[in-house]
């Protein structure tokens, strides 16, 4: 019985012993730091990612909600009951083939997704909580405005010196439509060069989603500068238009051209001679523009539409009557889309190429009177839009003096055609 005695006894003193060296450890090890730095959380559509396993695909054609969601373990009853939930708040009724779609399955178990995202647009998308609290609703993303700078040199076309030089293409169509009254396009000059200051609008902070508009420009052409600054002359109809370094307004009464993009192949020739018809001269009274089946034909100036017919030589065409001096006539449309007596504003679509009547090839023959008789519209001297008021002169003239300042600062790099240095003001805005 001692000797039993003896051996707890010792037990005791080696368990005691044990307890106070281990105390001793945890008393003597160093205090934890209770500053654990935090990972911030991977935030998406309104989901933590880190919780969640996301199967990423495309909509086929042919796929429904309700079929995407019965493919991932919702039966037909619960897909009803979702719908009926999310019926005046969002639609999924129609999706579109090859556009985006998510489903978020929890970690813990993959057999039904808690959530489904669809991405129909680059700046919105849908989301529908499928489980739990269901629920749907719209998110259109946070739109960020920001200014750059670009330039470039002419080598061959506007668009390919956009390309080539990795300026945002919309650039083209934007700068068409500032200089449309004054610059041909389609006959730009070997070295003929720009500079422009515009905005960009971009979501997830990287992702363009297009041109906002041209804040000032200037277009080197033919020797000559074309400066270009935005103006809203009336605050009232809240109409944007372009001045030059003077004020004096870009806008004429007639646009160059009634196509945006389409070369001249043939130009008001009172002397032209055709081969299919002998070598004989047979005299052309309009200026034919080229252009693909379909594309859009401008009134270049506004007006009243006095004709909108058929006849075998001209096809589809429509002629407008802009006052007592000016007329013009636009012939061999696809179809037409104005009618007699209707009232058009410049830059309206009226009309689409085509090759109706007498005609080799697609393009609008584009036909100009003044004071009654057919002339060439490119030899006229038409009548500038209505300037700017002394009053607003002064106004305008110390609105544009930093942004010219601005654009007459960016360099011309001959060896390298851009530049484009995204600049973030300080007042972008955040829609």
């Amino acid at each position: 019985m001692n000797k039993i005695f003896v051996k707890l006894y010792l037990l005791a003193i080696v368990v005691l012993f044990s307890s106070c060296e281990t105390k001793k450890q945890i008393t003597l090890a160093e205090p934890i730091d209770a500053k654990v730095e935090m990972k911030p959380k991977n935030i998406k559509y309104g989901f933590d990612l880190d919780q969640f396993k996301v199967v990423k695909k495309k909509i086929k054609r042919g796929d429904t909600f309700g079929s995407i969601l019965e493919d991932n373990g919702i039966d037909y009853p619960e897909v009803y009951n979702i719908l009926k939930t999310i019926k005046n708040k969002v639609s999924v009724k129609r999706l579109v083939a090859g556009k985006s779609y998510s489903l978020f399955f929890s970690k813990d178990s993959i057999a039904k997704p808690k959530a489904f995202i669809y991405e129909p647009q680059i700046d919105s998308y849908t989301v529908v909580q499928l489980r739990d609290s269901i629920y749907g609703k719209k998110v259109v993303k946070p739109i960020k405005i920001v200014t750059k700078e670009g330039n470039g040199l002419i080598e061959n076309s506007l668009y390919e010196t956009m390309t080539t030089s990795g300026l945002n293409d919309q650039l083209t169509y934007y700068l068409a439509d500032v200089y449309a009254w004054n610059i041909d396009f389609y006959r730009l000059h070997k070295g003929d060069r720009f500079k422009v200051i515009y905005s960009e609008k971009f979501v997830d902070d990287t992702v363009s989603i297009g041109i906002e508009r041209i804040k000032a420009a200037i277009f080197e052409h033919a020797g000559k500068d074309f400066y270009a600054f935005e103006f809203q002359p009336d605050s009232i109809k809240g109409i944007v238009e372009y001045f030059d370094h003077n004020a004096k307004n870009l806008r004429r009464a007639f646009l160059k051209a009634p196509v945006k993009f389409g070369p001249v192949t043939s130009r008001y020739n009172l002397k032209r001679r055709i081969a299919y018809y002998g070598n004989r001269i047979k005299p052309h009274r309009g200026t034919d523009f080229a252009a693909s089946v379909g594309t859009p034909i401008l009134a270049t100036a506004n007006g009243m539409v006095v004709k909108s017919s058929y006849s075998r030589g001209n096809g589809n065409y429509v002629t407008i009557k802009h006052n007592n001096t000016y007329r013009t006539q636009y012939l061999h449309m696809k179809r037409r889309k104005v009618k007699v007596g209707e009232w058009v504003n410049q830059g309206q679509v009226i009309g689409w190429v085509g090759m109706t009547g007498y005609t080799s090839g697609p393009h609008v023959c584009y036909r100009f009177w003044k004071n009654g008789r057919q002339v060439d519209p490119f030899k006229q001297k038409l009548p500038d839009a209505k300037p700017i008021s002394k009053e607003l002169k002064i106004d305008y003239l110390n609105a544009i003096a930093d942004l010219k300042t601005q654009l007459d600062c960016i360099s011309f790099t001959p060896e390298s055609t851009y530049i484009n240095s995204a600049l973030a003001l300080s007042n972008s805005d955040i829609q």
